[in-house]
């Protein structure tokens, strides 16, 4: 592919795919704005899709700022429940080490606010969308998780 972050990094790139005369109907980029914009010009036409990876990791840093913001207007006893769950928030529920007891300490955390509940278990179902066999059942589940984002009031 081509070096570097900027929209100049591809310059030589879409001369060739234009020379070759492909039929792009879609394109996966990170979330860059440069690539997106590169996308949107050279390939009106192709369907951009957003990398997963980085729609989860945009997520969990606004969750993480949730907690944080949650953590800042808590009680000394509150404080005490959410101190070192950040990274608990960040993991999915399917992946929290019994041994451990990180269920119980998440399900501590989130009971103290519904919004951040809310915030974590929308995250998970964010994750499910990418799991979903079939075109439909994805954008099914996408527009019906839009929905559901809006009239939570987290504001995330």
């Amino acid at each position: 592919m081509a070096e570097g972050k900027h929209a100049q990094a591809l310059t030589s790139f879409w001369k060739r795919l234009r020379c070759s005369r492909a039929k792009v109907e879609a394109v996966a980029t990170d979330m860059g704005l440069a690539y997106i914009k590169a996308v949107r010009e050279n390939l009106p036409g192709a369907a951009l899709v957003l990398d997963h990876f980085h729609i989860i990791k945009l997520y969990n840093e606004k969750l993480a700022n949730l907690r944080r913001e949650i953590a800042r207007e808590a009680d000394i006893l509150e404080k005490k429940v959410l101190k070192g769950t950040r990274w608990l928030l960040m993991k999915t529920s399917l992946h929290l080490v019994v041994e451990k007891d990180e269920h119980t300490r998440l399900q501590e955390a989130l009971q103290l606010n519904q919004p951040l509940a809310t915030a974590y278990y929308m995250k998970d179902d964010l994750r499910r969308i990418w799991q979903q066999e079939d075109k439909e059942s994805a954008e099914f589940l996408l527009s019906d998780w839009i929905k559901r984002a809006m009239v939570s009031g987290i504001g995330m």
